[in-house]
């Protein structure tokens, strides 16, 4: 059975004449009446009742009827859908984020105008560690990864399936204190002059692009950091630093984390800054990232956040 036998037998079954259906159907009457007779063996039932004067639809033809429009109806439906997928329009994306990712206003403007301009796409947003993403991006297990940039990354990572990265912003590092530590009295602090405090970080194996960071600007300014105390939260690290256990690096855009007994500083050093990438996977690239990416992009050259 043809889809276009069901559309040539509802024009028929509208009309109740079988030329007036051939001229709305732009096709001659021959070919219309052999096509409704083949679907009538197709179905192994008789639609219509004709004789010279008039066309009828059986009892079979007008429940018929009732399904071929429900069917052609269904197919549009499903052409649509595939069309609306192949644009980038609909279906699951799998989005992950490291903690600081939501602190970024660029995050909510991008989620915001997506969920906006796409509202049939569902979003399944996940945190995690910048490491943890890139794992789960080449497993297929995520699409798409707001990261943090990982030790050694470079625009072929050395994932099994490999990734490319979109820098969507640079953001700069902060020293959190205590407010009651001697340097919460500068505006800027050079990594030089923390080289005998104890450090509050992440643990080496989380995963995590801000700890190779820290130990990077540590070590360009002379010195190991002596870690004091770990923890895998950064409000965890803050409350920490806020108690008194030590010092800490994150990115600035946790200064909105307001807390008693903490204070943020400027870091001098020019290298104390991170960036905000986008990672995806880099050849197989879907019409629902490629949307999202773009996006994301346009929003950045906007400079709207």
């Amino acid at each position: 059975m043809e889809l276009r036998h069901l559309r040539y037998f509802i024009a028929v079954a509208e009309e109740l004449h079988f030329s007036r259906a051939a001229e709305r159907l732009h096709i001659g009457q021959p070919p219309l009446s052999h096509a409704i007779q083949v679907l009538e063996a197709d179905v192994g039932a008789l639609l219509f009742e004709r004789t010279k004067r008039w066309v009828r639809l059986t009892e079979a033809g007008k429940l018929f009827l009732q399904d071929a429009r429900h069917i052609l109806a269904l197919s549009e439906q499903a052409s649509e859908t595939a069309r609306r997928a192949q644009r980038g329009e609909t279906g699951e994306l799998r989005i992950g984020f490291t903690f600081s990712t939501p602190f970024t206003p660029l995050f909510a403007a991008v989620i915001n105008r997506y969920r906006q301009q796409f509202p049939e796409v569902t979003l399944t947003l996940r945190e995690m560690v910048t490491n943890r993403q890139l794992e789960e991006i080449s497993q297929r297990t995520l699409d798409l990864g707001f990261i943090r940039p990982p030790e050694g990354i470079t625009g072929n990572s050395s994932a099994s399936v490999p990734l490319a990265f979109t820098t969507l912003r640079k953001d700069p590092l902060v020293l959190v204190l205590p407010a009651s530590h001697a340097l919460a009295q500068k505006n800027r602090i050079g990594m030089k002059e923390l080289a005998d405090a104890p450090f509050v970080m992440y643990p080496h194996n989380a995963g995590t692009g801000i700890y190779p960071q820290i130990l990077r600007l540590c070590r360009a300014a002379g010195f190991t950091p002596r870690v004091a105390q770990e923890a895998g939260e950064a409000s965890t690290i803050i409350g920490l630093v806020a108690a008194g256990c030590g010092v800490s690096v994150l990115p600035a855009s946790f200064e909105r984390v307001q807390m008693d007994g903490v204070c943020y500083r400027a870091i001098s050093d020019v290298a104390a800054t991170t960036s905000l990438l986008l990672a995806q996977r880099k050849t197989e690239r879907t019409p629902l990232v490629e949307a999202f990416v773009a996006l994301a992009s346009k929003i950045v050259r906007e400079d709207v956040v």
